[in-house]
């Protein structure tokens, strides 16, 4: 469900999962990233709310001039709660914009591909800071399949979509040759 129903869900599912690791160090690494799991987080609120800019003003050719910045003092509970207001804002800017709205992401790109960018996001980098706080998760299979399949058309999903969304976004070695994000439309 490549919707902001979609978006909403994946940032339940972070939450639900890190939520329980809100007294951890967030200052270590996330996975196999060089930020530690809250910078990653971080960079999660600020590519949902990049993205919901991106939809609301639709400029079409170029990414607005615009960052997020989490101030250093928010512990995790809090930045989990900016997480969760940028995927609010990201859900309501594809709800309003309707389907045929177009916005920059590396070439026209619609609201669905919006959704699927930030589901991604979402995804993958639960994935790096559950591996960060010690954490065994993978992205469920049916939201993974769903970015496989708007982001990733050329990856085989297989049995195991999760394992594909990993591979296809380098947390599990080689990310094939063709298998390049495309989430701007033809």
């Amino acid at each position: 469900m490549t919707t902001s129903g979609g978006v909403g869900a994946a940032v339940d599912e972070m939450t639900r999962v890190l939520t329980p690791r809100v007294g951890a160090d967030w200052g270590v690494r996330a996975g196999s990233l060089d930020w530690s799991c809250w910078a990653t987080a971080a960079h999660v609120a600020h590519d949902l709310t990049a993205y919901a800019m991106q939809l609301a003003a639709r400029p079409d050719d170029a990414y607005l001039p615009l960052d997020l910045v989490v101030r250093p003092g928010a512990d995790p509970a809090r930045l989990l709660r900016i997480v969760r207001g940028a995927g609010r804002l990201l859900s309501t800017a594809i709800d309003t914009a309707g389907p045929r709205a177009r916005a920059w992401h590396w070439g026209p790109t619609d609201p669905a591909g919006f959704a699927a960018l930030g589901m991604n996001e979402i995804l993958v980098h639960t994935y790096d800071i559950a591996q960060g706080l010690g954490l065994d998760w993978l992205p469920p299979a049916g939201p993974a399949r769903t970015v496989l399949t708007r982001l990733f058309p050329e990856a085989p999903a297989g049995d195991d979509p999760a394992d594909a969304l990993l591979r296809c976004t380098g947390r599990r070695g080689d990310t094939g040759p063709d298998w390049k994000l495309r989430a701007a439309l033809g």
